[in-house]
Order: structure tokens, then sequence, then C-alpha cells
């Protein structure tokens, strides 16, 4: 690692400790405001709903005086259901204000008092409706008249007013609270917003540097790339011209071993065989059954391997090729085949114009085809059929047999590499389709040439004619 990259590393961990220490303190603030807030607003609720239940305990109160004081002086019995309703009311609200005070706290032992208060003004009219209600008029007109009601109505009011006083002053404190609270995360998230935009200025250097760095290196990895390139092309051109090179010369091998074949062995098998009819005609009858079985044996021998070489020659360099076109040369390769392996063999052939490279390379194709399902495919039926299209021929062997997975094959397995080389030399295009089970398709395209020389009908006769003398010799 270079001086410069040592330098970035510190740098970049300076700038994510900044972003993950600045992400910290903002969820700090955040959280810290949060809670303090919403301890403040369950007070504020708490106490208003205090200060609201204290002005309904003291209008309630009132109202049952009023209720009470309308029966007196009137004797109407419906000034007793507004009375009767205020002090079920005024003992609910009672019970609510003792839950919402702590025990032990000044506003608690002032709502004892206020309790004992309402409690005795309670007890106070209640004496007096019951006296009205008894028909005892002096007794009622009394306590009416006394300052017993007053004063506990003022104590009422008074206590009532306090402890709505301190619920107001802690919902302003809670405010309060609230209020700082919300200062402290401002000025706390405008701290952690400047160290963010420090942290992002940092990284945004960081980033361009990197980038930068990146840049040159991939400049330079991009130029070793190309140069690469180029030479595996030239290598993959060299290899690919050594391979077609190759080929013309093991056809060339093949060609000449096959001329020599014909010439020389054929001429040797054709004396032999001229020599042992001579034999056999100059003996006559004087030759036993012996030598006669010998002799004829002598000539079937000599026929098998005049037989044996015309096939070598054939599959050296076939003759047919050249002496009676591409279809007859397939039709005589795939009935020799069905007759050697027992496959059938179904050819469906239209007439195309090839010139010799590339029906050598149509015929080799089909030959390394039906060899390799004779070998591996075990197969019953193949089928091969050339058609014939306007700028271009396609070929297409296929069999039914047990097929393979083509992705567990090596490329150079069957011969495929020689023959896709073969078909692509010729400015053609292979494709092999095969599954387990399905069977095996070989496809190839060839372009046509842009001309086509054709050859003189009577070479061809001449040399085919030749060859059937040679072989019936």
């Amino acid at each position: 690692m270079n001086q410069p990259e040592r330098n970035r590393v510190p740098r970049m961990a300076i700038s994510l400790v900044l972003a993950v220490l600045a992400a910290c303190v903002l969820i700090g603030i955040n959280e810290t405001g949060y809670l303090r807030s919403k301890d403040a607003l369950d007070q504020i609720e708490q106490y208003a709903t205090t200060r609201g239940a204290l002005h309904r305990l003291l209008v309630r109160t009132l109202d049952a005086e009023t209720g009470s004081r309308g029966y007196l002086l009137t004797g109407d019995p419906r000034y007793l259901e507004p009375y009767n309703a205020a002090v079920a009311e005024i003992g609910q609200n009672l019970e609510a204000l003792r839950r919402g005070y702590g025990p032990g706290s000044e506003d608690q032992q002032m709502l004892a008092q206020l309790s004992r208060n309402v409690e005795r003004k309670l007890a106070e009219m209640d004496m007096s409706v019951r006296m009205r209600k008894q028909g005892n008029e002096d007794a009622w007109k009394f306590v009416l008249m006394t300052d017993v009601g007053k004063e506990h109505m003022d104590a009422i009011r008074d206590q009532s007013g306090r402890l709505i006083a301190s619920a107001s002053k802690r919902i302003q404190v809670a405010q309060a609270q609230i209020e700082e609270s919300l200062r402290f995360a401002r000025f706390g998230i405008a701290a952690v917003a400047v160290a963010a935009l420090v942290a992002f200025y940092l990284y945004l250097r960081q980033t361009t540097a990197l980038k930068l760095a990146g840049e040159q290196q991939q400049a330079a990895l991009q130029k070793e790339r190309d140069l690469l390139e180029s030479q595996v092309r030239e290598r993959t051109a060299s290899l690919a011209e050594l391979a077609t090179h190759l080929q013309m010369v093991r056809e060339e091998e093949r060609g000449h071993l096959a001329r020599e074949l014909h010439d020389e062995l054929g001429a040797l098998l054709t004396a032999a065989k001229l020599d042992v009819a001579r034999l056999k005609s100059r003996l006559g009858a004087q030759t036993t059954p012996e030598i006669n079985e010998r002799l004829r044996h002598l000539t079937d021998t000599l026929n098998s391997v005049i037989a044996l070489k015309r096939r070598i020659i054939e599959d050296l360099r076939p003759s047919s090729l050249s002496n009676l076109g591409l279809n007859a040369s397939l039709e005589i390769l795939a009935r020799e085949f069905s007759e050697r392996s027992g496959i059938e063999v179904a050819t469906s052939l239209e007439q195309v114009e090839l010139d010799e490279s590339r029906q050598l390379t149509v015929y080799r194709l089909v030959q390394e085809s039906l060899t390799n399902v004779g070998k591996y495919a075990q197969a019953k039926q193949v089928d091969v059929s050339v058609r014939d299209y306007s700028n271009h021929v396609e070929v297409e062997i296929r069999d039914d047999g047990r097929g393979f997975n083509l992705q567990d094959v090596r490329p150079s397995t069957h011969g495929l590499a020689g023959m896709r080389h073969r078909v692509e030399a010729a400015g053609g295009r292979l494709s092999v389709v095969s599954r387990p089970g399905s069977g095996t398709r070989i496809a190839a395209v060839l372009p046509k040439p842009q001309s086509m020389p054709r050859p003189a009908s009577g070479d061809a006769e001449t040399q085919a004619t030749a060859e059937a003398q040679a072989e019936a010799k």
C-alpha cells in the first residue's frame, strides 16, 4: 500500500467516526427531548384534568347549594333534582381528585381539607332539606339564617382556588420544560448538522480522491486488458490459421496416400488377380480339386483386398465426391454406414452448389457425425438432410439416441472441436443440441460462394469410367 492510500484510510476512518458520532448525538438529543416532552405533556394532561375536576367540584357544589335553597324557599320538589344530581357527581369528583394527588404532598393535604369542607357543606344542606321535608320550619329556617353554610362555602371556594392555582402553576412549569427541551433540541440539532456537514465535506473530498485514483487504475487496467485482448486475438488467429493449415495438409496427405494406394497397390492387386486368372487358364483340366479350391480362395481373397483398398481410399479421399457429386457421395456414405452398423439412415438431400472445399467440409461433417453415432449414440435411426437456400446451405444430422448433457462434455469430446473448426474455417456456423434421452442434433450453416466453377462433365465421366474398369479387372 503506497503513502496516499495509507493516508486515505485514516481519513475515511475519521469521516466514518464523525458520521457515527453525529448520528448517535442526534438520536440522543431527539430521544432526550422526546422523553422530557412526553413527561411534561403527561403532567400537563394530569394537571389539566385535576383543574377541570376542581372546577366541576366547585360548580356542582354551587349547583347543590342553589337547588337546596330553592327547595327550602319554595318547597317545590323540582329543585331537588339538580340538588341530587350535583350531590352524586360531587362524590365522583372527590374520588377522582384523591387519585390524582400523590400521598404526603401539600396539595393532597389541602384536598383533604377541601373534602372535609365539602362533606360538611353537603351534611348541612342534607339536614336542611330533611327538616324541610319533615315540616320542621323553625329548624331549617334557623340553619338557613346562620353563617355556617357561608363559612363552609367560602372555605370551599378558597381551597378550590388554591388547588386550581397550584395546578395552573404546575402546568406552566411543564410548558416551560417543553420549551427548554425544544431549545435544547434546536441547538443540539444545529450542532449535529454542522458536524454532519463537516463530515460530508470530508467524505466528498475523500470520495473525489478515491474516484480519481479508481479512474487512473481503471485506465491502467483497461490498457493492460486491451493489450491482452490484442495478444489473444493475434494468438487465436495464428492458432486458427495453423489449424486450418494442418487440416489442409492432412487432406492433402490423405489425397496423396489415396492416390498411392490406388496407383501402386491397385496395380499390384490387379496384376496379381490377372496372374491367378492366367495360371488357372493354363492349368485347365489338369488341376486337382484342391488346387482349384486354393485358386478360387486366392481369387476371393484378392477381391476382398481390392474391396478393402477401395473402402480405405474412399475414407481417405472420397473419389465419389469429385466424380458423382455431393449428394451421391452422401447417399453412398449413408448406405455403407447403415450396412456396417445396422442403424437405419434416412436422407433428404437437395441439390446444392458448393465449391470443392465446402463440399468436402459437408462430407467430413456427415462422416464424423455418423462415426460418433455408431460409437456413442446407441441410436436406431439417423436423419441426414441438406437444404438449399438463396445464400446459404444448411446441413443437419439428427439421431434418436441416448443424447448427452452439453455442460458435462468437454469441448474436444466426440470430435466436436474438429467439426466446429472445419465449419468455421469454411465461414459457417455449427450448433449442437442434445439432452439425455432425447437424441442429438448437429446443424451447420455454410455460406454459398459468390461464383461456382462448374467441372467439365467429360472429365468426371472419364475418371468414373476408369475407376469402374479398374475395379472390374
